[in-house]
């Protein structure tokens, strides 16, 4: 008997009308996409699934993510803390330091919801899907269940572009595992053989199952990270000659603090300055476009699945990216930043009680995920859940009031804080950035030194935290302990000195 059904027979589950009566929820995530949406006032991106959700629910303008990039945004959304709390700023492994912590998925088990998931939702080297809690969780390759249960999408049984490297950047060149800046197109007809393919289909086999208890079903898609592979078709939907660049400034980096002034340079020469000179701008945005709308096409094969299935009107779906992406702009491509293109993400809720066709230009973070479910779901309440509810705004989004939203950065004490009108950075060297994004929205003239915003900083310094946790564990000073379709992190033993010669 399921520990979920026996606390309902002792009376233990939160007080709602009855388990069947709760909505089920979907959510789905995807990885590296920024504002290129239609529904946010993008032109050029084809995403008409995602613009449809949009109309369906409430889109969040002004959202962003809860981390610089995968492990720590992720460890947030699932834990409901920043890294701050949990010491997850870079590639550290929240549950081997914090078992105590209770991922969302068993928030869900344990208020007697079937809980399934598959793809990315976690960061996706082995060793970091938190596989407490799930009832189901899919893998495309039943092997990699006896490696650590990675989550990555690319490897011998799905299809690569043909030649490869695909890219111009990387013709030529030894790609690494990454396989950064790398694009191109796939048949249309091994579309099927994807890894967020597969995913997405059985996802939909769980939607259209009978269900006698409500679900929590995660899927997490891969796209649009790199590498930028999708089936012609996608690319298909853009006129390559009419590819737009996003808005550059020449000396974008010359007000920045000297320290990250340096990285950031370095970083464009290395990258944009590259594709500038191979002349691949446009074509590494065509393969950037090209999965976005492959994504997007993704999700509409599970909101149909909604649609067809008898939870059409009793679930409620919500659509995140773990952060967005740069292309180009302040000289980067990738994310680990905290300016605009890394932190405003797509945002979306629909279904029941969640008011249609509304958009909120109020500030929030994906770190409001989990206290919004505790509310509209029904689960027990959690103690140190760092977000807020956003169930209220769902249901009246003009409601909603703008806030201090906070977002930590890859060391203690380096953090952004964000609302409607200003973006402060602060780094672990005490340099900063200042930022008013409503006369500034590129973020191209940096305030920080002029005193007359002294009292605007010092306002928003206010919304960090007082004390930052130490990092976790690194991950390098940690072994994957394989035991069949189980793992577990233990630390490595030291290094035995060499015995000294006689």
């Amino acid at each position: 008997m399921r520990t979920s059904l026996v606390l309902l027979l002792l009376g233990l589950l939160p007080a709602v009308a009855s388990a069947a009566e709760r909505p089920n929820v979907v959510l789905f995530a995807v990885d590296d996409l920024c504002d290129w949406v239609g529904a946010m006032g993008d032109e050029q991106a084809v995403t008409p699934h995602v613009d449809a959700l949009a109309e369906r629910g409430v889109l969040f303008t002004n959202a962003h993510t809860a981390g610089t990039f995968c492990a720590p945004s992720r460890t947030a959304i699932f834990t409901g803390r920043f890294a701050s709390t949990t010491g997850c700023y870079q590639n550290e492994v929240y549950f081997h330091d914090h078992p105590e912590l209770q991922p969302m998925q068993v928030a869900f088990e344990k208020a007697g919801y079937a809980t399934y998931g598959a793809g990315k939702l976690f960061h996706h080297p082995a060793g970091y899907v938190d596989l407490r809690g799930w009832d189901e969780f899919y893998l495309r390759n039943e092997a990699a269940k006896q490696e650590g249960w990675p989550l990555d999408s690319w490897g011998e049984d799905t299809p690569f572009p043909e030649p490869f490297p695909a890219s111009v950047y990387n013709r030529g060149q030894k790609v690494t595992g990454g396989l950064f800046l790398e694009w191109g197109s796939i048949p249309n007809e091994r579309e099927a053989e994807m890894a967020d393919t597969k995913r997405v289909a059985w996802a939909c086999d769980v939607i259209g199952r009978d269900h006698d208890e409500p679900f929590f079903l995660g899927v997490g898609l891969y796209a649009p990270h790199f590498p930028n592979y999708a089936p012609q078709k996608y690319f298909d939907l853009y006129d390559a000659e009419k590819i737009k660049l996003p808005p550059y400034k020449e000396d974008d980096l010359e007000d920045l603090p000297m320290r990250m002034r340096r990285i950031k340079e370095n970083r464009k020469k290395r990258h944009h300055d590259r594709l500038v000179e191979l002349d691949a701008v446009e074509d590494a945005l065509h393969g950037y476009l090209a999965c976005v709308s492959y994504a997007d096409a993704m999700l509409g094969r599970v909101l149909k699945a909604i649609d067809e299935s008898p939870h059409a009107d009793n679930t409620i779906v919500v659509l995140w990216s773990d952060h967005g992406y740069h292309h180009g702009e302040k000289g980067d491509w990738g994310k680990h930043t905290l300016w605009e293109r890394t932190s405003n993400v797509p945002f979306v809720w629909a279904g029941p009680g969640v008011a249609k066709n509304a958009k909120s230009d109020a500030s929030v973070s994906l770190i409001d995920t989990y206290p919004t479910f505790v509310e509209m779901c029904g689960l027990a309440k959690v103690d140190g859940l760092e977000g807020e509810s956003l169930a209220g705004v769902l249901k009246k989004p003009e409601t909603a009031v703008d806030r201090n939203v906070y977002l930590p950065y890859l060391t203690p004490g380096a953090y952004a804080v964000v609302n409607q009108q200003w973006r402060y950075i602060r780094y672990d060297d005490g340099t900063e950035e200042l930022y008013d994004v409503r006369r500034d929205p590129h973020e191209w003239t940096n305030l920080a030194g002029d005193d007359e915003f002294a009292e605007i900083k010092q306002t928003l310094q206010q919304s960090a935290p007082k004390t930052f946790a130490e990092p976790g564990t690194p991950k390098p000073s940690l072994r994957l302990v394989l035991d069949g379709e189980s793992f577990r992190w233990e630390p490595k033993p030291p290094k035995r000195k060499p015995m000294p010669k006689k």
